[in-house]
């Protein structure tokens, strides 16, 4: 069975820092590029970085660059998402996704459509 699971969100004060898991199941996480988004109440899901399959530096978008770093456990088959120096417009819920419908694995395309495989999301909450 093809299958993402988040864990790892929680409610932190401003300032401090999570490290999501993304592990997979039913294919390679070193196969294909794994998708990092997020969407906050009332607002569209948005993307937050990729890891590509080759050792290219990950993705980022401008709102939480220089805030995470996208990492890979192969033997653990889990893609990793750490993020420092939270503040309150990064709450959300985090999701990872996969595009296992594409040929080409070179890319990270960080539009929500490209992705045919979604994990359960959770929750990042970051008040004081």
């Amino acid at each position: 069975q093809l299958q993402l699971v988040e864990s790892g969100g929680g409610k932190v004060q401003p300032g401090e820092s999570l490290r999501l898991s993304c592990e997979a199941s039913g294919f390679s996480v070193g196969e294909y590029p794994i998708g990092w988004f997020r969407q906050a109440p009332g607002k569209e899901r948005e993307g937050v970085g990729c890891l590509f399959v080759s050792d290219e530096s990950p993705y980022s978008e401008n709102a939480v660059r220089g805030r995470v770093t996208i990492s890979r456990d192969s033997a653990k088959n889990t893609v990793y998402l750490q993020m420092d120096n939270l503040q309150p417009e990064d709450t959300a819920v985090y999701y990872c996704a996969a595009p296992l419908w594409t040929i080409d694995r070179s890319m990270c395309v960080m539009s929500p459509t490209w992705y045919d495989h979604w994990g359960q999301g959770t929750q990042i909450t970051v008040s004081s």
